[in-house]
């Protein structure tokens, strides 16, 4: 239901599948990373006591970005940090993705519908290095 994928100890991504479901609060993330992925469920009737987020200085070096599938699906290719081609997994519906380190790239198998979550501010095309993506004779999809 949560996969790690890794590469040389190096997290590339975490994937949550639609079917998850445990009561409570579950973080995927250490403290360290400067996304943080959640998953809360509680019952009726639970307060959650009103806050506000103090301010707290934090050095972002690399963008990290959450995709939460809402319809369709999507292949997902990871790549390492030399933009060498690792794996590739399937997402569907429902399914949620954190991408931390290395390269990555997709293709759209479905009509899809996704909402994207990533620090900010955006900084354009000096934002990312595009590539050439692997061939499709190549792909090694792995199930979650």
């Amino acid at each position: 239901m949560v996969e790690y994928i890794k590469h040389n100890d190096k997290l590339l991504a975490i994937i949550l599948l639609s079917e998850f479901e445990e009561k409570g609060i579950h973080f995927f993330t250490s403290n360290d990373l400067s996304q943080q992925l959640a998953y809360m469920h509680h019952p009726s009737g639970k307060i959650i006591e009103p806050h506000v987020h103090n301010p707290v200085t934090r050095e972002v070096q690399y963008t990290q970005e959450v995709l939460m599938l809402k319809k369709g699906k999507l292949r997902v290719d990871f790549y390492d940090d030399d933009q060498n081609y690792l794996e590739s997994r399937i997402l569907k519906a429902g399914d949620v993705i954190l991408l931390s380190t290395g390269g990555h790239g997709f293709e759209v198998l479905e009509e899809l519908q996704m909402i994207e979550v990533k620090q900010g501010p955006y900084a354009g095309d000096g934002d990312k290095t595009r590539f050439k993506s692997v061939s499709k004779d190549k792909l090694e999809i792995k199930s979650s």
